[in-house]
C-alpha cells in the first residue's frame, strides 16, 4: 500500500525553503509531512500532502522553476513508545531490506501510534512483509483524512 510523495530539488540558499513553502501555502497546498535532506549545494525536499493537492502542488512548483516529481512511499505505523521503531527496523533488517530514507509524519494517525514515511530498497516486498506482520500501512485515503 503506497502513498504519493512530492520530491523537490531545492537550492541550498537562505530563504529558499521558506519561499517554496510560501508558494505552496499561498496556492492552498497543506503540508502534512515534510523532510529536508541537504548537501552543500542543494537539498531534496520530500512532501506529503492530500492526494487532491498533489497535482496542484506539482504545477505550482514546476511553473515557478522547481524540479519536482511524484514518487511512491509507504506510510507505516509503529507503537509510540520506546523501541516501537526498533521493532519495525528489526523486521525490515531480517527481511534483507534497507531503509533508503525515513521521516516522521507531522499529524497523528491513531492514539498510541506514530506514523512514519518510508522508502525501502524494495517497496513491494516491504508492503507484503508489513501485511504479513500486521504493520498498519496508511492508505492514501487515510492520509487524506488527517
Amino acid at each position: 500500500m503506497f502513498i504519493r510523495q512530492i520530491s523537490v530539488f531545492l537550492e541550498n540558499t537562505p530563504g529558499a525553503l521558506r519561499e517554496m513553502c510560501e508558494l505552496l501555502g499561498n496556492g492552498g497546498v497543506d503540508l502534512l509531512a515534510l523532510s529536508v535532506a541537504d548537501t552543500q549545494n542543494f537539498g531534496i525536499i520530500r512532501i506529503i500532502t492530500a492526494n487532491e493537492e498533489i497535482d496542484k502542488g506539482l504545477l505550482l512548483l514546476r511553473d515557478h522553476g522547481y524540479i519536482a516529481k511524484v514518487n511512491h512511499v509507504i506510510c507505516a505505523e509503529v507503537p509510540d513508545r520506546p523501541l516501537g521503531l526498533c521493532e519495525l527496523l528489526t523486521l525490515i533488517e531480517k527481511a534483507g531490506l534497507s531503509v533508503e530514507y525515513m521521516y516522521s509524519f507531522l499529524r497523528a494517525s491513531r492514539e498510541g501510534q506514530a506514523a512514519l514515511i518510508l522508502r525501502l530498497s524494495d517497496g513491494e516486498k516491504a508492503a507484503k512483509l508489513f501485511e504479513m506482520h500486521d504493520v498498519h500501512m496508511l492508505s492514501q485515503e487515510e492520509v487524506d483524512a488527517l
